[in-house]
């Protein structure tokens, strides 16, 4: 059977179940929107840790290892363990998988790094490479504004197209048999740089790349927006959203009534996040939570999830560099 569809698509043969979720959040997710869908809320956001990044490598081991204890597996039953960060070199995940032991792949798309390690996974699972795996990413507020932008201590302004990085992790186990919803299909995003330079304006820098992999996403598999009950932008925030919206209106295709964006889904107004969360663990904590949660329920039994990247860094930046963005779709169906 051809898998491939169309460019850049994949319809899986046997397509991998998501038997089990974890997720942990930093106590201002916490006192968010969707706080009655998350497992752990930490205090503060060190958690007894001596820093930022040591607390960002113990929640996604916890996640990790909480998600493959909710399936009622063994971790050696884990054939691989595929997990990605935001800090240089996957520190934060390195640190955190050393105390799992089990084979590691190291997964890097910005904030899409969930999307890429679902793809990744279940070609893994219905290639029949694997039989169980793990895949989780982590952000940390603290961590990340101190890598990107400025030393948090600072306390620089920031400006009202800027988004929150969410402080969380999230973790899924990915097994070839068993109950829950099953990966479908898979579409991998191109790089798409529409010459933006803003590191605070990345919800604008990534619409383009979501909307790239949505339009190619349809085209490949056939489906219409409607096919999904929901489709959902990993961090795009207010301002990418309705940029979304407005590409597809002048393609003719209203997406607003079946779309949503996770980075819309966390914070509540009052929170001030302004343009609202990014971060790899914004896509991750609404999976893993709401998201996964409403498919059990049967509440949503097709959903679209597109995480979006940003990939610049801080010596690109330096450099006067624009910033490059992907986009990555997984389809999810009970």
């Amino acid at each position: 059977m051809n898998k491939k569809r169309g460019q850049q698509s994949i319809v899986f043969a046997s397509p991998p179940v998501i038997t089990s979720t974890a997720n942990i959040v930093g106590p201002m997710e916490g006192d968010g929107i969707l706080t009655e869908f998350y497992d752990r809320i930490l205090k503060d956001n060190l958690d007894d840790n001596s820093s930022w990044e040591k607390c960002e490598s113990s929640m996604m081991e916890w996640a990790i290892k909480t998600a493959i204890a909710k399936e009622c597996s063994a971790i050696d039953d884990i054939d691989y363990v595929l997990a990605g960060d935001l800090l240089n070199q996957l520190m934060g995940t390195h640190f955190a998988v050393r105390n799992v032991g089990r084979p590691f792949l190291g997964m890097y798309g910005a904030c899409s790094t969930l999307a890429l390690s679902m793809i990744i996974g279940a070609t893994l699972i219905d290639g029949g490479f694997a039989s169980k795996l793990a895949a989780a990413v982590s952000s940390h507020h603290d961590t990340a504004e101190r890598q990107y932008r400025f030393p948090t201590e600072l306390g620089v302004q920031r400006p009202m197209i800027s988004q929150w990085t969410v402080t969380g992790s999230g973790a899924m186990v990915i097994s070839a048999n068993g109950d829950g919803p099953r990966i479908t299909a898979a579409t991998a995003g191109k790089i798409v740089d529409i010459g933006l330079k803003d590191p605070n304006a990345m919800g604008p820098a990534m619409a383009p790349a979501a909307a790239d992999t949505l339009w190619r996403h349809f085209n490949d598999t056939g489906r219409q927006p409607n096919y999904y009950d929901m489709i959902y932008t990993g961090d795009l925030g207010s301002v990418g959203k309705a940029l979304v919206i407005n590409l597809f209106k002048e393609k003719g295709i209203d997406l607003s009534t079946v779309y949503e964006d996770c980075g819309c889904m966390i914070f509540r107004k009052e929170q001030d996040a302004h343009a609202g969360a990014s971060g790899c663990a914004s896509s991750a904590v609404v999976f893993t939570g709401y998201i996964y949660q409403m498919l059990m329920r049967q509440k949503l039994r097709k959903i679209l999830l597109v995480g979006t990247g940003s990939l610049h860094s801080t010596t690109s930046y330096q450099q006067k560099e624009s910033i490059p963005c992907i986009a990555h779709a997984v389809a999810v169906e009970m």
